[in-house]
């Protein structure tokens, strides 16, 4: 066979990408075509989440897809899932064997996952229709396969889609967190009355039916742990059994923090050129203080690889933030050189796009630390689990009015407990317990309200 007719016949792996450096493994939770339709190189072609994300995978390149795993299996990074059968030049991990034996492979390996994808029209239904018709059918979850095109040569346009529809091919409308959701809980989809536009089914669709569900009386409830509830329970046990955990706990006197937070919020407030400027947040003070106390400790900002320690130069801090879909941890790059304001905003940016399961990959790698706080649901103290590869996680409890010994007398002052977990391979007792210090210090009398607003930062500011 010539190189030529090599390249028309060639057929190339669609593969499970690895967006991070400590991704090992992802979930298909949907393919945006279906099986033996024509996909055009760059297409978004299926939906991929993993502990950190929920993204759009692209086609490696034009042709026929042949799809190899199906929705809710999770696939090792770089692991085969499905072939498209065309020519064009791509990345040498996609190249595949010829047609003919590739799609010889296929036909012997069964499609695997929680659901195959399936339509009423048979694959070799050849559809025409325009850039804009085929994004709307994809979005609003229409199989073209079913309408008829009043365009040129029968092309479908957008004004050909049906303009109101809960269920059209077989596929109900729902937001990709909503999907999510049902999916780690089991729940079919076509029992859930949708609240959004068209009929669409949002998260608090599902969660009012789980509610529902929950209040009936019957057999207990058997409720699927995959998708990225599951990859949360492999990480999460692969992080207790391999790092030696330790975790120290303080009180601390947070009047001076409280009246920080007060006094910026309240010059914000005044000043003209601040309008429309977020209210500062506790866990963006934290964030900025501890970044403070890693500079003067640089050894909590480490990580363990197989070629030793390493010590970060960056400070990126991660907040945990509680979501439909689970936990999840944004990122906050270089927080030691940023001002408070400015990570004030990056923060409400990056909670609520985890909340709207829009999280990019950049979003959720590259922390170096992690605070959790979980004071907004009454709790005082509690043992955090480190997010590897980090080396520490700072657990923050509610603040709240406790009685105080101060000069002899017993007073009430605002407090709250500080609990450190870390890596004991890499960090002993007591230089965690001198980190855990230097920020209680921090806390109790904060840096100059001046060096916290300036942007580029402070390297260390006598508290």
């Amino acid at each position: 066979m010539s190189n030529q007719d090599r390249e028309r016949t060639q057929a190339y792996r669609v593969v499970i990408p690895q967006l991070g450096l400590t991704m090992q493994e992802a979930t298909i939770t949907e393919w945006l075509h279906g099986d033996g339709d024509w996909v055009e190189k760059g297409a978004p072609l299926f939906i991929l989440e993993n502990e950190k994300s929920t993204v759009e995978v692209e086609a490696p390149a034009s042709g026929k897809l042949r799809i190899q795993i199906g929705p809710g299996e999770t696939v090792p990074v770089l692991h085969a899932v499905g072939l498209i059968e065309g020519a064009g030049r791509v990345a040498d991990h996609h190249i595949a064997e010829d047609t003919h034996d590739a799609a010889q492979n296929l036909a012997e390996r069964p499609m695997t996952g929680d659901r195959k994808p399936v339509s009423r029209f048979p694959s070799s239904v050849k559809v025409i229709a325009s850039p804009r018709a085929r994004a709307a059918a994809r979005q609003r979850g229409i199989d073209l396969r079913s309408l008829s095109g009043s365009g040129i040569r029968g092309m479908i346009t957008v004004s050909d889609l049906p303009q109101s529809t809960d269920r059209v091919g077989e596929v109900v409308l729902a937001s990709p967190v909503a999907r999510n959701l049902a999916r780690s809980e089991r729940v079919d989809l076509e029992e859930v009355q949708g609240s959004g536009p068209r009929g669409r089914i949002m998260r608090e669709d599902v969660e009012k039916h789980l509610d529902t569900r929950a209040a009936q009386p019957g057999e207990d409830l058997l409720s699927g742990l995959g998708g990225l509830r599951g990859i949360i329970a492999r990480r999460l046990s692969q992080s207790w059994q391999e790092r030696p955990q330790v975790t120290l706990t303080t009180d601390v006197v947070a009047t001076g923090l409280v009246g920080l937070r007060n006094q910026i919020n309240a010059q914000l407030a005044e000043d003209q050129q601040a309008k429309g400027v977020l209210k500062i947040s506790y866990n963006a003070l934290l964030m900025k203080l501890a970044a403070l106390c890693m500079k003067e400790y640089p050894y909590m900002n480490a990580s363990l690889t197989e070629e030793g320690m390493v010590l970060h130069q960056a400070v990126n801090i991660g907040v945990a933030v509680d979501t439909a879909r689970g936990l999840l941890v944004p990122v906050i790059k270089d927080v030691d050189q940023k001002s408070i304001v400015t990570l004030q905003s990056e923060l409400h940016v990056l909670a609520q796009r985890a909340q709207d399961g829009k999280s990019t990959p950049d979003d959720l790698t590259g922390g170096t630390f992690t605070i959790t706080n979980l004071g907004a649901y009454g709790i005082d103290a509690f043992t955090p689990i480190i997010n590897p590869p980090e080396s520490a996680v700072l657990g923050v409890g509610r603040i709240l009015p406790r009685p105080v010994g101060v000069a002899g007398d017993i007073l009430l002052r605002e407090t709250v407990v500080l609990s450190l977990s870390f890596d004991h391979r890499l960090i002993d007792g007591a230089p965690a317990a001198s980190f855990l210090k230097r920020l209680s210090a921090y806390i109790e009398t904060p840096p100059d309200i001046g060096e916290l607003l300036r942007e580029g930062g402070n390297n260390g500011v006598a508290g």
